[in-house]
């Protein structure tokens, strides 16, 4: 006789699924192919403005195209390339790297800096991102330096990608390492400068700063001019300080913090700081002001209150920023007055800018790239890369732009005005 199966454990079992559901929504199964987690947004977040049409004065031309490991995961990983002569080095969030022929886009070599840390089996249901490259690409002298959130320091050769050295640090590396001639200096995640020596990844000095209690998710990247290295904090401040010693030499406050709660008073200076034309330093701050500084001695030559953790970006004797609310703005270098705004990108969630020839590019969390004039800031070309979106700053040389989408798709491109 056949036994009749109980309907009680196929309800149960329909009823706990029910409940998760309720409980998880769509995050519950998200661990399956095709299903992913919705974004949570902050409920008083606006709505991204809608593109509109214009009369395009140029068009984008791609070169080539090509596809670098595994892309940038969801964790909100910057990886910008960069390029030594005729190569361009290209790295995933997951530790692949590898060198292009930047005219052809022709893999030279790939390597691999190490694995992500994948959970076991039974935490099928994590969805935390196993992604760990989180500061790259740094490169000069012969060497592609990286930055893990393990808190390493690695060095491979670019000619043939074989490492060269490994050092481990105090805290994550959230940056792109800066590489001069005989020093890398890295900034970590707790609020140090760390110079190595290039030539074996010893410890040549640590310049230490105090961080607030909450801070964004980023660091500025050092700059190398003049044998002093410049690095913003999270704390409000840039500072600078010896190159061969770590001495510190100046220091300014970008934004002093202000407010009741931790998060009215987050003033970090992720966005890396500029030398222009004119010779002035510019930084500028979250929830605080752009300044307009002397390298030799940080004394302030004129600031503006604005809001931005993105990089600056300078050209046609403006500074470009992208403002917290992706609001454009072009702002003159030695007078500190706004030239122009444009607010036809607000909230779509921008990359930093790039400036060059006459155009000025930002990309957005769609996967359009915007070219817009130098001058007044009206659109003149647009282009669409893909639907995974792009947040890494874009590289341009010899007329050339290299832009890395999310997904690890890389692209060529050049820009010709339309007659």
């Amino acid at each position: 006789m056949k036994s009749r199966r109980s309907p009680i454990l196929p309800h149960f079992a329909l009823l706990w699924v029910l409940a998760c559901l309720l409980l998880g929504g769509c995050k519950f199964f998200s661990f399956l192919p095709g299903v992913d987690a919705p974004e949570e947004e902050a409920p008083d977040q606006a709505e991204p403005a809608e593109l509109v049409d214009f009369q395009a004065e140029a068009e984008f031309k791609r070169l080539w195209r090509a596809k670098v490991g595994r892309g940038l995961g969801r964790k909100y990983v910057r990886l910008t390339p960069a390029v030594l002569a005729d190569r361009l080095y290209v790295a995933d969030a997951y530790g692949h790297v590898a060198a292009l022929d930047r005219f052809s886009g022709k893999e030279i070599w790939s390597a691999t800096i190490g694995e992500p840390d994948d959970g076991p089996f039974y935490e099928f249901w994590d969805r935390r991102d196993p992604s760990f490259v989180t500061g790259g690409v740094g490169a000069g002298s012969g060497r592609v330096v990286l930055g893990t959130m393990r808190g390493e320091v690695i060095a491979l050769d670019a000619g043939d990608g074989s490492e060269l050295w490994r050092t481990e640090i105090s805290s994550e590396v959230l940056s792109p390492p800066a590489a001069g001639s005989d020093v890398v200096v890295a900034q970590t995640a707790d609020g140090r400068l760390v110079a190595l020596e290039a030539a074996d990844g010893s410890q040549r000095w640590v310049f230490d700063s105090q961080i607030p209690l909450l801070t964004l998710r980023g660091t500025a990247m050092p700059v190398l001019e003049g044998g002093l290295v410049f690095a913003g904090f999270s704390d409000g401040n840039v500072t600078a300080v010896a190159e061969t010693s770590g001495a510190p030499v100046w220091k300014q406050r970008i934004m002093l913090p202000q407010g009741r709660t931790e998060l009215d008073r987050m003033v970090d200076v992720d966005s890396t700081p500029i030398i222009g034309a004119s010779g002035l330093l510019y930084a500028a701050s979250f929830q605080g002001r752009l300044k307009a500084l002397r390298p030799a001695d940080g004394g302030t030559i004129w600031e503006m209150e604005t809001s931005t953790y993105l990089d600056l970006a300078e050209g046609y004797g403006h500074v470009y920023l992208v403002a917290a609310d992706d609001v454009i703005a072009a702002v003159g270098q030695t007078s500190g007055t706004v030239a122009w705004q444009q607010e036809g990108l607000r909230n779509r969630r921008l990359t930093s800018p790039t400036a060059f020839g006459n155009y000025l590019l930002v990309g957005d969390d769609d996967g359009y790239l915007h070219a817009l004039a130098q001058s007044d800031g009206r659109f003149l070309a647009r282009h669409k890369l893909g639907g995974s979106g792009l947040r890494s700053p874009m590289l341009h040389v010899d007329g050339t732009v290299y832009v890395l989408a999310n997904d690890g798709g890389v692209e060529a491109l050049a820009i010709d005005r339309r007659s």
